[in-house]
């Protein structure tokens, strides 16, 4: 064997060896990162919603509990959050205007955020539909206790059916084809 196929076949085993070492941690990455995620979710598919009282940016107050009979999307967002900015930008066209009308109610609900940040950020964005304040995140605590955006589709009868965190067009799809199933 000549010095030039020994050093070849080194350089294969290293380049093997360092793709195996840069590999093996990438897919235990994303398998910690969903199992971060379930463990962060407090309300899973099925469960009752838990009871909560918002204060949306226009000053009325909305109880969950007021909307049994409607299918109700709960969505935990925040103005600095890339993910819910990009999912904001389908929720008007392809929530609020496509569920009119129907037993629905869409309730925006901003995470640790002041009022006048949301209405800055509302503002700036020309959005219309409505939109909620948890500035403690108390409300945010009682479904998850990490990751945003995050939706929660409850059920006329109180339950939840749908569960999402992050933000993909095919998941959100998927949430949508939740809803119309559901009314």
């Amino acid at each position: 064997m000549s010095i030039q196929n020994i050093r070849r076949k080194a350089y294969i085993f290293l380049a093997a060896f360092a793709l195996m070492v840069i590999a093996a941690p990438m897919s235990a990455s994303a398998q910690s990162q969903e199992e971060q995620i379930e463990a962060t979710t407090l309300i899973k598919q099925g469960d009752k919603a838990p009871d909560f009282t918002v204060e949306m940016v226009d000053g009325q107050k909305i109880a969950l509990s007021s909307l049994k009979g409607k299918v109700v999307l709960i969505n935990f967002w925040a103005t600095w959050c890339p993910p819910c900015r990009e999912e904001f930008k389908r929720m008007q066209k392809d929530v609020v205007d496509r569920f009119k009308g129907k037993d629905f109610q869409l309730l925006a609900i901003s995470r640790g955020e002041k009022k006048a940040t949301v209405d800055q950020f509302r503002d700036k964005q020309g959005y219309t539909f409505p939109m909620g304040l948890d500035p403690k995140q108390e409300i945010y605590n009682k479904y998850a206790s990490n990751y945003i955006p995050r939706n929660f589709v409850v059920g006329k009868d109180g339950k939840v059916i749908y569960v999402s965190v992050g933000y993909e067009p095919a998941e959100f799809e998927n949430m949508l084809k939740a809803i119309e199933a559901a009314l």
